[in-house]
């Protein structure tokens, strides 16, 4: 009962027709993150897309200007030098076969994961487990990589990777409400830059058709699509 009240009251001046700037909606949705807990700021974007097909599949990897605010732990797939060198960069839980057998376990103690392209064969074995979470592994957004140590410090500092859902909604974290709202302005624009040019081939017609904005707890705030490109080249 509470929930309902408070989420009558937060949606109180708020236009559910209307699609307000992306500044005007950002401030509109900060204002309202009163919980005790710093509430993620969150993105919607409906696209024209059918994921079913293989080339409407839109994903990628976004780096966050200002961060995404959240603390993320990061599992690497490595042997030898460059397990050590993930070590070495900030990575949580490194390992091989042993960290393969835990997985398989149930005990996935990341968020995001990582693996050197000679570990896949093994990974691969884990598809069940971390596919349905979006957790494998993929040299298209950079999480299989010789690279381990850009790898994990590209994850822990605030890149976001995105994939479009059976609805055709890609949905992603771009900040928390302690950020000022030009921050959030910059983040959103770099997510929805990113999703833009990952606009796939097979997409006819319109390709970005509904965007909102929302807190962890706070209604949606539909965004003018114009905006988010306000100063930034699409294509």
């Amino acid at each position: 009962m509470a929930n309902a009240k408070r989420m009558n009251a937060a949606r109180e001046g708020i236009d559910r027709n209307k699609a307000y700037s992306l500044a005007e909606a950002v401030k509109l949705v900060k204002d309202r993150a009163k919980t005790k807990f710093d509430e993620t700021i969150e993105i919607a974007m409906n696209l024209g897309v059918d994921p079913k097909h293989a080339d409407q599949m839109v994903r990628g990897v976004v780096n966050l200007p200002n961060g995404s605010g959240r603390s993320v732990r990061v599992g690497v797939f490595a042997r030898g030098a460059k397990a050590d060198e993930a070590k070495a960069a900030g990575a949580d839980v490194v390992g091989a076969e042993d960290l393969v057998e835990k997985v398989q376990n149930g005990n996935i103690d990341f968020d995001r994961c990582i693996a050197t392209p000679d570990m896949m064969p093994l990974v691969g074995r884990l598809g069940k487990v971390l596919g349905p979470r979006g957790m494998m592994p993929n040299p298209k957004v950079g999480t299989v990589s010789m690279d381990v140590t850009g790898a994990v410090k590209a994850a822990k500092g605030g890149a976001v990777e995105f994939r479009v859902e059976k609805a055709g909604i890609v949905q992603a974290g771009v900040g928390k409400a302690s950020f000022s709202e030009d921050k959030l302005v910059e983040n959103i624009k770099a997510f929805a830059d990113a999703v833009q040019k990952a606009k796939p081939p097979g997409a006819k017609g319109h390709y970005i058709n509904r965007v909102a904005v929302s807190s962890t707890m706070g209604p949606g705030v539909k965004v003018d699509i114009p905006s988010l490109f306000g100063g930034v080249t699409t294509h």
